[in-house]
């Protein structure tokens, strides 16, 4: 029995990743999810406001302050802020020096020039392959669907033609003709697609009249729209296919499996059950393949996707009409 994968032209022995998330902030806790069996490992991003940031707050601070005296420091504010270029390189060849399997960064850039210059800080620091975190909020009313659509294309192309390395794209599922322009990075040269992001929560405190955002970890009920997303491309671009957000269990492996997907991430799960849940994963998916006769995932990849099953409507317009008899 096969469990392995290929995925952005990397060989996995298995298609359990550990996702963009805190478990891998510590060298320590990398190696304890990589001797419980995790085939690779998706740093969180560097944000490029925040290297922007840090460099201001830098010049001012030095500015300021280089002429007073030496207990000066002691006010000077200390954020609580992601990790700055120098670190985040850093620490990206501290895990790559600590583990032997696959390692990705992910980056999520602000301007055209920050994200081929910092993907290139990214390739040269040993990463395997990067991911890019494309966002966008949408929020700007002079800017059309198609113009955002537009620019992350760019993004992508020109990031391609800087780095040699694998290039994933993480996606939102707030496009108005998500198949279309999947397809578009594709032709664009994405080598992956992740499918999706998830958001804070975002909420109003009507009293103090702040807005609080929570982020809570996923569950089985966010595993829907990814399925969906992942059925919808399998078999219709190159790109390899990943599910980030919903896998918990071994069935859930499965599920995006048979709905095109080359690999899974997981952050939540393994922040409630421990590191051990990869090699439980591991175990309960090939106890389920030997009761139900799969001689390896390559067989059922992609069966239940739309190029695949009798009727694509089941997972749309028959759904949607079932709910409004």
């Amino acid at each position: 029995m096969s469990l392995a994968t290929t995925y952005l032209g990397l060989r996995l022995t298995h298609p359990l990743m550990v996702g963009a998330g805190p478990l891998t902030d510590d060298i320590d806790g990398v190696r304890r999810l990589e001797d419980a069996g995790a085939a690779a490992f998706v740093l969180p991003p560097l944000f490029e406001e925040e290297i922007v940031g840090e460099q201001m707050s830098a010049f001012f601070h030095s500015e300021g302050h280089g002429d007073a005296f030496a207990e000066a420091t002691s006010y000077a504010p200390d954020p609580d802020q992601a990790l700055g270029p120098d670190e985040y390189l850093e620490h990206l060849r501290r895990v790559k020096a600590a583990v032997g399997t696959p390692v990705l960064a992910s980056l999520n850039g602000a301007t055209l020039g920050g994200w081929t210059a910092y993907a290139r800080l990214l390739e040269q620091a040993g990463a395997d392959a990067i991911e890019l975190d494309l966002y966008h909020a949408a929020s700007d009313p002079g800017m059309s669907g198609a113009e955002v659509e537009r620019q992350m294309v760019e993004i992508v192309r020109e990031v391609k033609r800087t780095v040699r390395v694998p290039v994933a794209v993480k996606l939102s599922p707030l496009f108005t003709a998500f198949a279309h322009f999947a397809g578009q990075l594709d032709a664009a040269g994405a080598d992956g697609l992740t499918l999706f992001s998830r958001f804070h929560r975002a909420d109003i405190d009507v009293i103090e009249l702040e807005v609080v955002r929570t982020f809570p970890p996923s569950d089985g009920s966010d595993l829907s729209l990814r399925l969906r997303g992942v059925a919808v491309l399998a078999g219709r671009v190159k790109a390899s296919l990943a599910v980030t957000g919903g896998v918990h269990t071994a069935i859930d492996v499965v599920k995006a499996t048979m709905a095109g997907a080359h690999a899974v991430q997981m952050v939540s799960a393994l922040v409630l059950n421990g590191p051990g849940h990869l090699r439980t994963l591991r175990q309960e998916l090939e106890a389920w393949m030997a009761e139900n006769e799969w001689g390896s995932l390559e067989e059922m990849r992609g069966n239940m996707s739309f190029d695949r099953i009798p009727d694509p409507a089941l997972y749309e317009r028959a759904a949607f009409r079932s709910m409004h008899r």
